[in-house]
């Protein structure tokens, strides 16, 4: 039945797009007023409408027509509904979602966005259940995957929209295991190998917390409740499990005395996981008082990085930390008690039932504790383990609160609209059609009373959270002398914030440190060298790195030929460079490993690749983790030759042949590609494509080490020219729609991998030249 039905699609989505005079008329209730499409010829919607009510309920009828199947497998994931259509695989993934749902007052949730945030999100999912019942009546329109796997698409509520919360970026969960596991196995020092904490903090173990105790699979309940969907097993599967410390993003802002036109410039590149179809979607929004066109996530209304006509803005996530893990003594008469302010306190325990499909419905147990949902139970030592998040309190939706700052006006009412900005922790640098540049970081983040949130801590009252930060205590900055911003996740509090307790696990700062050398490389720039800019693949761990290993000896052949392949190198990682091959393989594979084996030999196996700016430091000046530089040289010679004999027998004996994007790929999978054959597959996942870059470079490219395969990067690309927005350009990829075999479900991929852009039109003139079909949506 899957290969069959996966083999049809619907012949208005395979037969070539209307001529763009053509206009298909498509009633729709609950609109009071006609909405134009018009779709061009890279995919994007502009959406003309009467009224901003109007233009949200268009949006969501026109996500819906293109991203179906990805929004409504998100809507399932995040409410804790798979097991209902994809079987009993899936009930325990939809227990663990379930904990981590929004589940307080929904009144309080709505004032935390915008006075009208309710209003939004109730047309957005009319739109949405507006296109199902379009669907109803056109049933041969149905995408594809739900006939593969059988079952239909679902009605939405607007309280869909903001009661998932485990799609977003939060921080540091992971962190604080990951470094009790080598506090357990080495001390808590030997942890600085594997992450560097900024401003310089050594951290202690909380009193009453044993890191040895904590249970290997304390995370898999949280874990499965944030990972994506896997239609192999509905197990945890560590390839698909999202790590918060590799994803991150780019974007600066440059003044107009700092740009060619003497007009602002802003540029921004999110990074995630690379899926087909992508994450982000772009789309423009067009009625009276309503302008914006931009980026954003195809399950929520506005959009999140882009420009309304008159501001621009686009975001990086500003890594604050808003999770704890507590650790509670139980009981031992009852595990549903845990010990509180020298007392016993319950357990809050739901009981709920999941909908299963074939299968009569199953009960599962959900339990609370006042700090949050329960992920692990230890009965042996009489403990239980439960996630803090900031994720739970109102106003915590992640990106929905874009809705206020995308309409904002000035950098007052854009800084006000980010003074309440909840989740994902971002700094937004902002741009205006009056010359204005500017940086304004956004998150709710804990007052922590007298600990770092570094560990693990007890939950019995002494490690509690004094409230949150107002959006005012964080930094702000406008129109500085140096006449640019940029972000790309690195620390960046001035000084007078670094002791508010905001977080200590910033990204290595490789990435901006190339950005600004850049961009103070020049007086002047142009959208073109911007665009450059994004795709540069420089690395300086490369230039740092072939710096120490000028005036080592060769010992031996593959010594002397990596020394020279190397010292000749430009520390550009393009896909046809062979240096970079080497580099890379031996930096991930080789050099990472054997400095963790050299500096915590403890702990080593526990810890997955080590900070590259400890490694750097150590390798620059030894003394710290490593002896000394006759230790140190020998590490690095043993390692190149390892290296440079497995390159050789991965790509051959001859240097002049190897190429890095013979081994690092971009690859974009479909979720249901695992449930379907090779040759299904061909037509659902779309690459793979060479690639180059590092996660150091600004182009960034993290890859697994086992196949090279890029974990995460750019999807979307978005370079501003503000004032003269239709010189603006983009880069999406694989394409705007979601659906196997629609004409953009792929065609923006060969351009992204080449580093290509399209124009990003706004104004209806630039518009109707590239317009390739047109919809009327009329009251129905």
């Amino acid at each position: 039945m899957l290969a069959a039905a996966l083999g049809s699609v619907g012949a208005a989505l395979m037969r070539p797009a209307a001529h763009a005079q053509e206009r298909t008329r498509i009633p729709v209730a609950g609109l009071r007023s006609p909405v134009e499409i018009v779709q061009d010829r890279y995919g994007i919607a502009h959406l003309y409408a009467e009224d901003t009510a109007d233009v949200f309920l268009a949006q969501g009828f026109n996500a819906a027509r293109q991203r179906l199947f990805q929004i409504d497998l998100w809507r399932r994931r995040g409410l804790g509904r798979l097991a209902e259509v994809l079987g009993p695989d899936y009930i325990e993934q939809d227990r663990a979602t379930r904990l981590f749902l929004y589940r307080g007052d929904m009144a309080a949730e709505w004032q935390r966005y915008a006075p009208d945030a309710e209003h939004i999100a109730t047309r957005f999912t009319a739109g949405i259940n507006a296109y199902l019942d379009w669907l109803d009546q056109h049933p041969e329109q149905l995408p594809e995957e739900f006939t593969a796997f059988g079952y239909r698409p679902q009605r939405w509520a607007p309280d869909d929209v903001v009661r998932i919360r485990s799609h977003g970026l939060t921080r540091n969960l992971t962190s604080e295991v990951a470094r009790a596991r080598v506090t357990a196995a080495a001390g808590v020092d030997a942890d600085l190998v594997r992450q560097v904490l900024r401003p310089p903090h050594r951290t202690r173990v909380p009193d009453g917390f044993d890191p040895a105790l904590l249970p290997a699979d304390v995370l898999d309940v949280f874990d499965l409740a944030t990972q994506d969907v896997d239609f192999g097993s509905g197990e945890v599967d560590p390839s698909v499990v999202r790590d918060p410390a590799t994803e991150g993003s780019n974007n600066w802002v440059l003044s107009g005395e700092r740009t060619t036109t003497g007009r602002p410039l802003l540029a921004n590149d999110p990074h995630r996981a690379h899926t087909a179809p992508s994450l982000r979607y772009l789309v423009h929004l067009s009625a009276p008082g309503l302008d914006v066109i931009g980026g954003g996530e195809p399950a929520l209304p506005g959009i999140s990085l882009g420009h309304n006509g008159t501001v621009a803005f686009g975001l990086t996530i500003f890594p604050m930390d808003q999770e704890d893990l507590y650790v509670y003594e139980l009981d031992p008469a009852d595990h549903t008690r845990y010990r509180y302010d020298g007392g016993w306190e319950a357990m809050t325990v739901l009981h709920e039932d999941v909908a299963v499909a074939g299968a009569a419905p199953r009960q599962v147990r959900l339990a609370f504790t006042r700090h949050g949902p329960v992920i692990r139970t230890d009965p042996e030592h009489h403990l239980a383990y439960a996630v803090r998040t900031a994720w739970l309190e109102p106003g915590m939706s992640p990106y929905f609160g874009s809705i206020a700052y995308m309409r904002s006006r000035d950098f007052a009412e854009f800084t006000a609209a980010m003074r309440d900005w909840g989740a994902p922790t971002e700094n937004q640098v902002y741009a205006d059609v009056h010359g204005t540049i500017g940086w304004v970081p956004g998150g709710l983040v804990p007052v922590r009373d007298g600990y770092d949130g570094l560990l693990p801590v007890p939950g019995d009252g002494r490690f509690e959270w004094g409230g949150f930060r107002s959006g005012d205590d964080l930094p702000r900055l406008r129109d500085p002398e140096q006449g640019f911003i940029a972000t790309a996740n690195q620390f960046n509090l001035p000084p007078q914030h670094q002791d508010l307790g905001l977080g200590f696990e910033w990204t290595d700062p490789f990435r901006h440190q190339r950005s600004v050398e850049v961009l103070s490389g020049r007086p002047r720039h142009s959208v073109a060298d911007a665009c450059a800019l994004q795709n540069d693949q420089l690395s300086l761990p490369a230039r740092r790195l072939t710096a120490v290993l000028r005036g080592l000896r060769a010992r031996s052949a593959e010594q002397a030929a990596a020394l020279r392949l190397l010292g000749d190198w430009d520390h550009v990682e393009s896909a046809d460079s062979a240096a970079a091959a080497l580099f890379e393989v031996w930096l991930s594979g080789h050099l990472g490993p054997a400095f963790l084996r050299a500096a915590v030999p403890d702990a080593a196996e526990l810890v997955e690749r080590p900070d590259t700016a400890a490694l750097l430091d150590e390798l620059e000046r030894p003394g710290t983790w490593l002896t000394d530089e006759s230790e140190r040289d020998e590490l690095l010679l043993e390692t190149l030759r390892t290296a440079h004999a497995e390159l050789a027998g991965r790509l051959g004996p001859q240097q002049d042949a190897w190429q890095w994007g013979s081994l690092q790929h971009s690859y974009f999978p479909h979720p249901a590609s695992g449930a379907v054959t090779l040759v299904q597959r061909g037509r659902l996942d779309v690459g793979p494509f060479p690639r180059g870059g590092s996660a150091a470079t600004v182009n960034q490219s993290d890859y697994r080490t086992g196949d090279f395969r890029q974990i995460n990067g750019p999807s979307l690309r978005i370079v501003l020219d503000v004032g003269d927005w239709d010189r603006s350009v983009a880069a999406n990829t694989p394409g705007q729609s979601g659906r196997p075999g629609d004409p953009h479900y792929q065609d923006l991929a060969g351009g992204w991998s080449r580093g290509e852009y399209f124009p990003l039109a706004y104004t209806r003139g630039a518009v109707e030249r590239i317009a390739e079909q047109r919809m009327l949506l009329v009251p129905g």
